[in-house]
């Protein structure tokens, strides 16, 4: 098997397969790839298309051609000698519906159930409605009001010979207990003598055993049409249409072991743990051996068969002990290794947890993982290629359009008191009453009231600057101490002088000191299970205030507005890049890096292409400034407010700028009605997002429609063609430019320290929006022609660079160069070069080295001005005056240097000409050794 050197996402659900993937392998393989990197693959929700929303971990999911698939995609990638990295779900998995089992019988038994434990749920809840009760949120109407309209139908599944409460696509069964009196009433003799012997499980110590065999019992005995009949008979008498059939089932579903609600009532009562706020998805408590060899037997079976070579961590910040969790699988599948087939050996079996790191916030060393999925390496290229001088007239622009804060942190703090006072209230509420209950256990602290608690937590929570701490028995890690003290002095200084010593005590309790101090006993235990829910509430807390609020509130520049990143940060200097290089390859050499991914808000070419608006901030504000005046006629009122607002409209003309495909003229009707439907989708989206005048959990209709309508006129009437006009040559302006940030990205991505990831299609212009557009068909078949095809002569790939073959062209090379010197690249030394001259500081150098070879990496940034007018990515030699490079002198340089596309002669005193080292390509790297 080839050894780790580049990584392929691939995307799979009913509509790609993994079957589907077979046929592929040879051009992925031509591509440089060494690893197919796949989404999670077991049993999903049906219809699922990402996977994450898993309902049976134990079976590869048969919509993707089950296990056998695997096996047939497997061994093709062995016959290219290549691997396959599996991203898995720890943290959560689908509930509601008929489709998980797991979630069935915990409905089914409650605390008597098998899986009471699997699920994070707070059994013992302060409201007495809820005592020892599971809130089940998922009703489309009050709960009284679904039993009156029938919308709670009682049904009885013939084939398992269960009854359960149907609601649209959920599922809710009835205890087993509970069948005795459906039974009963009846009268059929048969059915009264299994009536008693359910009736017996009620205190038995194996009920839900036996309840299996009596089930199927009574489905044998319903065969007859007599009995049947009179199951049917009963079952009408608790129609809730009628007020008796009403009263009866409600009766029965008090019974049960979950309280059935509005899906409007999980904010503030949920009792247990979903993933963010979303009611499918409900939390894993993986840290209890039992549920963590549960959830991971079939993907351990597999790394033991030799058809898995990694694993990537979904949501690692979820969980309640990340250290403990990843140091426990690395220990786990380190035992399995040496049992694999022959062929599927493996010196190092690769683990990457997805994690967010926040400004100056760097990943754990003791986890015993290889690094994370990349995110924090896309913003280091963000920042590169941002320029600083940008910043404020693009924050002027932004202010005065949209009538909204250019402070990113203002929009994102606010975003967050919506949040843990909306769809976050109830596990904000738990966490605080888990923080009384540890104030109560102190005489020092047992004044300390509940609102006063409220406040300090809240003003920490939101003043927060990374997705949570790792608070152990030791207390807080002497990494996570900057980040706390910045959250509490943030909160100090927003919230009354009264409740200063509340936060003193937070201080204290979240892992200011150790919980070993306390001894054993339930004060212990009650406050390591504050910390837990804490580090869990603020990990949410920040996805989504940042990621799916503050993001689609703030547009200062939407290049800077992506996952992982910090909006805050407009850009950052060379150095800056390589400290992050050096830092990588000190501690974390494996780390994944991308620029693409299924969550990413924007397209990696789409966020180059908007970067080059940093570089022109005035132009770009005097051109909006006539956009909105050519689009008056477009806009409408409703009551008072403009349609779309001045910000909305704002952020639409940079998602324009920013996705509009190349080639794509003003006049093209089916070009522009295909791109509308995509843009439509993705206004929907920000508008909801975005929470100001609409929302997932209450669309304003009216203002969306108003936004259709514009939108739809701006890129298909003719009344806008003059509009259209205008945004298509800004495009055509700023795309060459675009272009170039993008190769200089992409050889990036490639050079330094870690192993390049690709996400699938990228291998083209990526000017994709947010999910699900990220996640459209690719065209293989095309990618694969064009690969075969690419031309040698660089001046042929940049003739036509819009059809994306040169990125290609230049991934497939460097990829494949990494193949062949893979030491060079997965071991080889970090240096930074030196850049003097006139344009010093619109170059980036560096060199890997590694036993006497050395590969040199120059990319261009923020030089659109040399481009000028170009409609071409390559900017003329004689723009770069006397911008060089100084080479090292040791290993001892040959006079001539391989490049990608063409030979580069060293001076006398070593040093590299920029006018020469990209003369014929954009980008460039040069060897030392024959390429």
């Amino acid at each position: 098997m080839k050894a780790l050197s580049a990584t392929l996402r691939l995307q799979f659900h009913k509509g790609f397969t993994l079957d589907d993937a077979v046929p592929l392998v040879p051009y992925f393989d031509r591509l440089g790839i060494s690893h197919v990197y796949a989404s999670p693959i077991l049993k999903a929700r049906p219809g699922s298309m990402h996977g994450y929303d898993v309902v049976d971990p134990t079976q590869v999911n048969p919509e993707l051609g089950g296990e056998a698939a695997l096996r047939r995609l497997v061994a093709a990638l062995r016959e290219h000698g290549m691997g396959f990295i599996l991203d898995i779900v720890s943290n959560h998995m689908a509930v509601g519906g008929p489709h998980n089992p797991w979630w069935l019988a915990l409905l089914e038994w409650g605390q008597r159930s098998r899986y009471a434990k699997f699920f994070d749920i707070q059994w013992h809840s302060p409201d007495p409605l809820l005592e020892g009760l599971l809130l089940v949120p998922f009703l489309g109407n009050d709960y009284g009001k679904a039993l009156q309209d029938g919308e709670l139908p009682l049904r009885f599944d013939a084939d398992t010979g269960g009854f359960y409460v149907e609601h649209y696509e959920h599922r809710f069964p009835i205890c087993p207990p509970g069948y005795a009196d459906l039974l009963a009433a009846t009268g059929e003799p048969t059915l009264l003598a299994l009536a008693g012997r359910f009736a017996d499980l009620t205190h038995a110590a194996d009920a839900p055993a036996r309840a299996e065999g009596l089930r199927t019992e009574l489905a044998a005995l319903v065969r007859d049409p007599a009995i049947s009949s009179a199951l049917a008979t009963v079952l009408k008498q608790y129609d809730g249409r009628d007020p008796a059939g009403l009263q009866r089932l409600h009766q029965l579903l008090e019974k049960q072991h979950y309280r059935l609600a509005s899906w409007r009532t999980a904010a503030d009562d949920i009792n247990w743990r979903r993933f963010f706020d979303i009611n499918e998805l409900g939390g894993l408590r993986v840290e209890r051996s039992e549920v963590f060899e549960a959830t991971h037997g079939k993907i351990f079976e597999l790394v033991a068969q030799g058809l898995v070579d990694g694993l990537r961590i979904d949501h690692i910040d979820g969980l309640a002990d990340p250290h403990g969790y990843c140091r426990k699988l690395r220990r786990r599948v380190e035992r399995l290794l040496p049992a694999r087939p022959a062929g599927t050996e493996l010196g190092h079996f690769p683990i990457y947890v997805e994690k967010i790191l926040g400004q100056g916030e760097h990943l754990h060393t003791d986890w015993g993982v290889d690094g994370t999925t990349g995110y924090e390496f896309m913003n280091q290229v963000s920042l590169l290629q941002h320029d600083p001088r940008g910043q404020a007239p693009l924050a002027q622009c932004w202010a005065r359009t949209s009538g909204r804060p250019a402070d990113f942190m203002e929009e994102a703090r606010a975003a967050r008191e919506m949040v843990l006072a909306g769809t976050l209230a109830g596990d904000f509420e738990a966490v605080a009453q888990m923080l009384l209950r540890v104030a109560r256990n102190d005489l020092m602290s047992r004044d300390l009231t509940l609102g006063a608690i409220r406040r300090a937590l809240q003003a920490l929570i939101v003043h927060f600057p990374v997705y949570r701490t790792y608070i152990n028995a030791c207390g807080r890690p002497v990494a996570d101490e900057p980040f706390f003290q910045q959250a509490l002095e943030g909160a100090r200084a927003s919230i009354n002088e009264g409740d200063w010593p509340v936060l003193d005590y937070l201080a204290q309790w979240l892992g200011g000191q150790p919980w070993r101090k306390l001894g054993p006993g339930s004060a212990r235990r009650t406050l390591r299970h504050a910390c837990t829910r804490f580090q869990q509430l603020t990990s949410p807390a920040a996805a989504k205030a940042v990621e799916d609020t503050a993001f689609y509130r703030s547009a200062v520049l939407l290049s800077r507005n992506d996952v992982g990143f910090d909006p805050q940060v407009f850009s950052a200097p060379a150095e800056a890049f390589h400290a992050a290089c050096l830092e990588r390859h000190r501690h974390f050499p494996g780390n994944l890096l991308t620029t693409a991914t299924h969550d990413h808000k924007r397209g990696e070419d789409s966020r180059a292409r908007l970067a080059v608006l940093s570089e022109r901030g005035p132009w770009y504000s005097a051109l909006l400034t006539h956009w909105q005046a050519l689009a008056t006629p477009l806009r409408s009122e409703q009551e008072g407010t403009t349609v779309p607002t001045g910000g909305d409209e704002a952020m639409l003309y940079q998602a324009l700028l920013g996705s509009w495909p190349l080639g794509l003229t003003p006049d093209d009707d089916e070009g522009l009605a295909a791109y509308c439907e995509r843009m439509l989708q993705w206004q929907q989206k920000a508008l909801r997002e975005a929470k100001l005048l609409s929302s997932w959990s209450a669309p304003n209709e009216a203002y969306e429609q108003g936004c259709r309508d514009y939108l739809s006129q701006l890129l298909t009437s003719p009344h806008a063609l003059d509009l259209r006009q205008s945004i298509a040559s800004a495009v055509n302006l700023i795309a060459p430019a675009g272009a170039l940030n993008s190769l200089a990205q992409c050889l990036l991505r490639m050079t330094a320290p870690g192993v390049p990831d690709l996400y699938q299609g990228a291998e083209y212009w990526d000017f994709s929006l947010v999910d699900p557009d990220n996640r459209r068909p690719v065209d293989y078949t095309a990618r694969s022609v064009s690969l075969g095809q690419a031309p040698n002569d660089p001046a042929a790939l940049i003739g036509r660079w819009d059809n994306g073959q040169i990125k290609q062209a230049l991934i497939a090379r460097v990829l494949n160069l990494r193949r062949s010197h893979a030491q060079l690249f997965t071991q080889g030394d970090y240096q930074p070069l030196e850049v003097a001259g006139e344009h010093a500081g619109n170059v980036l150098a560096f060199a890997r080295s590694w036993q006497g070879q050395r590969a040199i990496v120059i990319v261009p940034r923020l030089y659109s001005e040399g481009l000028g007018d170009s409609r071409q990515p390559l900017i003329e030699s004689d723009k770069w005056g006397d911008t060089h490079i100084k080479l090292p002198l040791s290993p001892a340089l040959p006079t001539t240097l391989k490049g990608l596309f063409s030979d580069l002669a060293v001076t006398a005193n070593a040093t590299v000409p920029i006018a020469e080292a990209l003369k014929e390509f954009p980008v460039n790297l040069y060897l030392q050794s024959d390429l």
